[in-house]
C-alpha cells in the first residue's frame, strides 16, 4: 500500500524514493508527486529548441559564470 505522498516533505519523499526503489509501483508515484513540485522558473530550454543552439547555449553559460564571479 502505498502512503499519502502528496503530504510527505520532499525530504520524505526522497527517502521514501532510495527505500522503494526496487518497487517501481511506488517510485514512480513518488517521483510523479516530487517532480510536480518543480518551480517552473528554473527550467531551462532544451538545446534543440533554440534558434541557434551553439550561440545562446554558450550565452547561458556566460550569463551563469557571471552570475557565480
Amino acid at each position: 500500500m502505498i502512503p499519502n505522498l502528496s503530504i510527505m516533505t520532499n525530504s520524505e519523499l526522497k527517502r521514501y524514493i532510495s527505500e522503494h526503489r526496487n518497487d517501481s509501483q511506488a517510485f514512480e508515484a513518488a517521483m510523479e508527486v516530487l517532480m510536480s513540485r518543480r518551480n517552473p522558473a528554473n527550467l531551462h530550454p532544451y538545446p534543440f529548441e533554440l534558434a541557434n543552439p551553439e550561440i545562446e547555449v554558450e550565452a547561458i553559460f556566460k550569463r551563469k559564470l557571471n552570475q557565480v564571479e
